[in-house]
């Protein structure tokens, strides 16, 4: 049914023997890995206490999984030209969905973060700005050309600070800093002088700190999330305290599948706090397994980074790479106290449709993106 010889000269076929298959599988193992999480975090308890059938969330997670590795495949077939022609548009759309949050969106839990059309579940829309952010950052610095170079620089941060308040608006600062810090490493990797980046960086993070200062009825809740970081024995620290007490609990080697309480005891463990659900119920030596996963993956696309000469290449991998590595650092971090609660969810591994599909454009994007036909393209343009 699928002849991938070398005689094959189809788009499956061509595409198989181009991809970075080691970069392939290991997007797939993680999909396949917050499957498996979600059959043990999404348990009947969790089911029961939410009136829903025992495996209903396993199935939405099966099926969002689905998607994203059909999404995954398609994108990384496609061609390098119709994916850059096509950056400007979604990105244009995805900052809409953003704007339509206020005005339409879903609270919940005391923040406005989803919107739901009649024709789509709900979904949280910056799921997909930040990689189509990424991808537009990079052809705006690279590609235009003809634009002063510090012209784009500018044009890069109004929309970082356009995007930076719709997501404060919501709020969801967590997400906000992530946008902020991804952009932070493509401009300084694209050659920005390094002292104006960092005064630069100062100013938007004390510009946030003042926002929380003078609107203290919507964004308090910043800084009670900030004291219970630093003391624990306040009310709020409930979920960090139980996320530690899990960790503490599971030890070197877990204490097996599905004998876990964290997931029993705190609302979000199948999505904020995943990374202490898998460690109490398979241990740090797998928590450990799963870093060296992701570390694997950048060592990977470095690599191709490395030996690449074509900037915008560069820069879109660069900055995809570090939105993965500063979620996944962010993710842990609260998970252990390193940080105080955001509310961030663990690349591939955490339950929710949103972060599945927001994964997939950008695994796809960097398989396509890392093709050895597309890097053959690429330097003879």
């Amino acid at each position: 049914m699928f002849d991938l010889n070398r005689e094959n000269t189809g788009p499956i076929a061509r595409w198989w023997r181009n991809v970075d298959r080691q970069i392939l599988f290991t997007f797939v193992f993680l999909f396949s890995l917050g499957l498996f999480f979600s059959f043990s975090s999404t348990s009947s308890v969790v089911g029961e206490k939410l009136n829903k059938e025992t495996y209903f969330f396993f199935t939405k997670h099966f099926i969002f999984v689905s998607i994203s590795l059909f999404l995954l495949i398609f994108i990384s077939i496609q061609n390098k030209k119709k994916i850059i022609k096509l950056i400007t548009p979604l990105f244009i759309l995805s900052i809409i969905f953003l704007f339509l949050v206020p005005l339409i969106g879903i609270e919940v839990k005391g923040s406005k973060r989803w919107i739901q059309f009649m024709f789509l579940p709900r979904f949280q829309p910056i799921e997909l700005v930040k990689p189509l952010f990424i991808l537009f950052v990079a052809k705006l610095i690279i590609i235009n050309i003809k634009t002063n170079i510090y012209s784009r620089y500018l044009y890069s941060f109004l929309l970082l600070f356009i995007a930076a308040a719709l997501l404060i608006n919501q709020p969801d600062i967590g997400q906000c800093l992530l946008l902020i810090f991804s952009w932070i490493i493509m401009i300084f990797v694209s050659g920005f002088n390094m002292f104006f980046l960092i005064f630069l960086g100062l100013t938007v993070i004390t510009l946030i700190f003042v926002i929380i200062y003078f609107f203290p009825t919507k964004f308090g809740y910043i800084l009670f999330r900030i004291q219970n970081f630093l003391d624990l024995k306040t009310e709020g620290g409930f979920q960090t305290q139980k996320a530690l007490d899990a960790i503490k609990q599971g030890g070197l080697t877990g204490q097996g599948m599905g004998e876990g309480i964290l997931k029993d005891k705190v609302p979000e463990s199948h999505t904020d706090y995943i990374i202490a659900v898998v460690s109490e119920e398979f241990g740090a030596f797998f928590v450990l397994f799963i870093v060296i996963i992701f570390l694997f993956l950048t060592y990977r696309i470095i690599n191709k980074i490395l030996f690449e000469k074509n900037e915008f290449l560069k820069l879109s991998l660069i900055g995809l790479i570090s939105l993965l590595l500063i979620q996944v650092f962010i993710h842990i971090g609260v998970n252990v106290r390193l940080l105080p609660t955001t509310g961030m969810t663990l690349p591939f591994l955490s339950y929710g449709g949103s972060s599945l599909i927001g994964s997939a454009i950008s695994s796809g994007v960097i398989l396509n993106f890392t093709r050895k036909d597309f890097l053959r393209d690429l330097s003879n343009e």
